[in-house]
């Protein structure tokens, strides 16, 4: 029997869904890139923005079809970050919804609609809680680790609270026996995932460790093993963030001069109205310890524009703050309000073409910073990572250490998941070009 998951939103939802594929597997069902293959059709779903939700609704509307269309049992389910009041909705067009930390009843479920499992029944008693769960990574060279569930800050725009729950630390043994496994196969990037990676372990009162003393956990084992890779985390939040943790990523070599940095506005009041808890003065003291201690990464962020009360002048100082930090890429998103979220019971008093006009903007400003930056690594020789094949296989696609995007031509060898040595040859806004070097 065959399983096909659709997954929405983030590397949060990604890993999750290989802990999900890794129960699949273990209960004797084999994956299919097919849709009309597969006798379970399952969602990992994002109620962040509506679009997602949207895309929810066009995939089960299919899926209902097909089945009304077939003979052959077909089950479907639902999963992942899910709004209490969409659930309620999709529990009237799914088979079943079930959260993620229960994901260990989800044969149970299954067996519920008198569905045979393929394998052997007695996995189901093996079974254990999510965290336990081995994933089933997407392949093996990357792989993503959650180091914690939930989100305790509450950011008037965002729903992460009421769909995953109060910030929940995972075990800083499990953690680290995970990331030890993936840098003793030969992994060669590996990302730790939390909503505020940075408060790691402070719900537990003093019986966890910090996440800088987690990172230097990691950092002594990796450069101490000997193997070629880098660790990333993402993501930390401005109110949190201290210049302990950049010392950390100094002295260590497997762990990436990459930060990930979310500003969301470059306005006081928007960021007061936002709940962000920091203020553009003290982002910006941030970043100048995060230029001075390492000068050699590259800085990500996002923002969000037309948020409720976003004026013009509000906005020109979000896009005066994108000039000032030249960032190296911004993830810019048209805001949305989502049931769920404070910000749902506000006017939503921008209007879409301005909000579009605002992204447009700022993706300009995007572009000139990033082509800035880039032409300083025009004929340099830089180590990339190689993560995939172009449709045609005559490139490879990759990523230096900063995560710029890296575009190589292929020689006879099929590299990819390799390191390689490669001599920028051409730049672009928000990506480079280059040959391998022997």
């Amino acid at each position: 029997m065959k399983y096909h998951i659709v997954v929405l939103g983030c590397q949060m939802n990604i890993s999750d869904s290989e802990r999900v594929r890794a129960l699949f597997e273990k209960l004797g069902y084999t994956f299919t890139e097919s849709e009309d293959e597969a006798d379970i059709l399952g969602v990992i779903a994002c109620s962040v923005r509506q679009r997602a939700i949207d895309k929810v609704y066009a995939r089960i509307h299919k899926w209902n079809k097909m089945k009304r269309k077939q003979e052959r049992n077909i089950l479907t389910f639902l999963s992942g970050c899910v709004l209490e009041s969409d659930e309620k909705k999709f529990l009237k067009t799914f088979d079943f919804v079930f959260k993620m930390g229960d994901l260990d009843k989800l044969p149970d479920l299954i067996s519920n609609y008198g569905v045979t499992m393929p394998g052997n029944l007695k996995n189901r008693n093996n079974l254990t809680d999510f965290w336990h769960i081995d994933p089933q990574y997407a392949n093996n060279f990357d792989a993503y680790v959650p180091i914690q569930n939930g989100c305790n800050n509450f950011c008037t725009y965002c729903a992460v609270p009421y769909t995953r729950g109060r910030e929940l630390s995972r075990s800083s043994q499990d953690i680290i026996s995970e990331v030890k496994s993936l840098i003793d196969r030969g992994y060669k990037q590996i990302t730790l995932l939390g909503q505020n990676v940075n408060s790691y372990g402070s719900d537990k009162n003093g019986e966890e460790i910090s996440f800088n003393q987690l990172l230097t956990k990691i950092g002594e084992y990796g450069d101490s093993s000997g193997k070629e890779f880098l660790l990333y985390f993402t993501a930390p939040h401005p109110k949190d963030f201290n210049e302990d943790l950049l010392y950390t990523i100094k002295k260590y070599k497997c762990l990436a001069n990459w930060v990930h940095f979310p500003i969301q506005s470059g306005d006081n009041q928007i960021l007061k109205k936002m709940n962000r808890n920091y203020t553009v003065e003290e982002y910006e003291k941030s970043v100048n310890k995060i230029r001075e201690i390492l000068p050699e990464a590259t800085l990500f962020t996002d923002i969000i524009v037309g948020f409720t009360g976003e004026t013009e002048e509000a906005f020109l100082n979000t896009k005066k703050a994108m000039e000032k930090f030249l960032y190296n890429m911004a993830y810019i998103a048209i805001y949305s309000p989502r049931p769920g979220a404070q910000s749902h019971k506000w006017d939503d008093d921008v209007p879409l073409e301005e909000k579009k006009e605002r992204l447009h903007r700022l993706s300009d400003v995007m572009q000139e910073k990033s082509l800035e930056y880039n032409k300083n690594l025009l004929g340099k020789n830089m180590r990339i990572l190689l993560t995939s094949l172009d449709r045609k296989g005559e490139y490879y696609q990759g990523v230096t250490e900063g995560k710029i995007v890296t575009r190589v031509k292929k020689g006879e060898e099929n590299l990819v998941g390799q390191f390689v040595n490669v001599k920028i040859s051409e730049i672009a806004p928000m990506s480079i070009e280059g040959v391998l070097v022997e």
